[in-house]
């Protein structure tokens, strides 16, 4: 009898030990916009986070991606996200990303997150990455916009205007002031490392004028950035970007 009590608590123990993923996130405001932040169950040591962008319409999608969420979750880091609609990395939204930065480190998570931005969402975290670099654990891209020459003012024209309350004259004489891919110094200084997984094949967001073109800019200043080219796909949601293990890997190394 002593055998099977030894047995059930054996296999029992480890099971009632898992705390249950969190299903709902915390949702509060700032400045009149929401803020999602997915809590983990167990934070690790210096309550890591994820911040990801973009988060639209009160959302990370992030937490639909069952390998990542739970990957994350269980090992302790928590995911957040800041909406602010379709920003294109101006200063002016820059600064109200910063004001989310704070409020979630007043809240005990770290003051060093690591930034993850897919698609559209590279360009919001790089461009505050870039402006607070010493404040960057390592940032991670999902075929990112990386090069505001490239898809932000090409197929997204008015919202990037609006964003840096511009013209597009105004906008490409100053574009060497704004573009994250040629304000690197500071991120190259605090070794912030990268990561980025994109599709040889993307049309929506070039591989060539995006991803490869800040990992030839990184690698120049001696920065650390890893790539994982996917060839002959595309700008799509599957398992080559959503699945991904390197990318995994990465995370949870940097996040310790």
């Amino acid at each position: 009898m002593w055998f099977f009590t030894f047995i059930t608590t054996l296999f029992v123990l480890p099971l009632l030990a898992q705390e249950p993923l969190p299903k709902k996130a915390e949702i509060f405001e700032i400045v009149s916009h929401k803020a999602v932040a997915y809590a983990a169950p167990k934070p690790a040591e210096g309550k890591p986070w994820l911040w990801y962008a973009p988060t639209l319409n009160g959302g990370v999608s992030l937490a639909g991606r069952p390998m990542y969420f739970e990957a994350f979750m269980k090992a302790g880091i928590s995911i957040a996200g800041f909406d602010l609609g379709e920003v294109r990395g101006s200063p002016t939204s820059t600064a109200k990303f910063t004001l989310f930065y704070e409020e979630m480190v007043k809240r005990g998570y770290s003051p060093k997150p690591i930034l993850l931005g897919q698609s559209r969402g590279g360009m919001m975290t790089l461009a505050w990455a870039f402006r607070n670099p010493d404040k960057v654990k390592a940032w991670v891209g999902i075929y990112p916009v990386c090069n505001l020459a490239s898809w932000s003012l090409k197929n997204s024209k008015p919202q990037t205007l609006a964003d840096f309350a511009m013209t597009e004259p105004e906008l490409v004489a100053k574009l060497s002031e704004f573009n994250p891919i040629d304000n690197l110094k500071g991120l190259l200084a605090n070794k912030v490392p990268m990561f980025a997984v994109h599709g040889d094949s993307d049309v929506v967001v070039p591989y060539d004028l995006n991803t490869m073109l800040l990992k030839e800019c990184y690698e120049a200043g001696g920065g650390q950035i890893t790539v994982k080219v996917i060839p002959g796909e595309g700008h799509k949601v599957g398992p080559s970007f959503f699945e991904c293990q390197e990318l995994v890997d990465f995370i949870l190394k940097h996040a310790k």
